[in-house]
């Protein structure tokens, strides 16, 4: 099948394209003839995902099926019609996930554990119904961060979100294409390459969560480290275990 002729995008579009593929490569997310869920929350960060994941289709050296999936969970006055026009308007193959959330709770009681929890559930289950051996999710590098910081504060350890990951023994793999574009990129690209975003609404914990909390604490951190969200990322593969306490060093 011949590939598409490119389409006109920005500089900033090209830059944060070759970011992604540099993930890509450096943790070998990719091989021919995948099939990938691209999982779309309607936000800016999942739908510009899907955009470059789009648009690396027609250069890159392997072939590779993606489809759109986005998980309905029923948040009040989510504009989910537009959200369909648009994948119809961009001829994405895509479906909708309809879920029950609240299982009898309010959203304000809803956490984000369990609300990622759910959708994740349901995008395992149409992997596997579908055949599809991949889930590409929309984290970027202030996601990981973030994500690093909450568990180092709240759970004691030191772990993160892997760039890929794979699950079930093998059978599906979740990957994290745009692992090393920051956030101010992808607002940037919204601008200048007109990606759209519909999740108007906004989650009922969105400024009390932890997360919004470590959002915080960078940005005060960097008013006097300019580089200190990359120093934490970096820092995650750059491990000195000799460091590290092990109560197997204890004689």
């Amino acid at each position: 099948m011949p590939r598409k002729k490119n389409k006109h995008v920005s500089h900033d579009f090209h830059a944060i394209s070759k970011r992604v593929g540099m993930a890509i490569a450096d943790y070998d997310m990719l091989q021919n003839k995948d099939k990938i869920i691209i999982a779309v929350s309607g936000g800016n960060d999942s739908l510009s995902l899907l955009r470059l994941m789009q648009y690396r289709q027609q250069f890159v050296p392997i072939e590779y099926e993606i489809k759109a999936v986005h998980i309905d969970m029923g948040m009040p006055d989510f504009p989910l019609q537009e959200l369909k026009q648009y994948f119809k308007q961009e001829q994405l193959s895509y479906h909708i996930e309809k879920i029950d959330m609240l299982k009898g709770q309010k959203w304000n009681d809803i956490t984000c554990f369990w609300c990622a929890w759910n959708r994740r559930k349901a995008l395992f289950q149409l992997a596997r119904k579908w055949g599809f051996n991949k889930v590409a999710l929309g984290h970027h590098m202030d996601d990981i961060v973030e994500t690093m910081l909450l568990n180092l504060f709240y759970q004691g350890e030191i772990s993160t979100m892997k760039p890929k990951q794979e699950l079930f023994k093998g059978q599906l793999t979740l990957i994290r294409p745009m692992a090393f574009v920051e956030e101010h990129a992808l607002k940037k690209l919204a601008l200048k390459d007109n990606v759209p975003t519909f999740d108007h609404f906004q989650c009922p914990n969105n400024d009390t969560s932890q997360r919004a909390e470590m959002k915080k604490l960078i940005q005060q951190l960097k008013k006097k480290n300019p580089s200190v969200k990359i120093n934490i990322f970096r820092s995650l593969e750059r491990i000195k275990t000799d460091y590290l306490l092990n109560k197997k060093d204890v004689t």
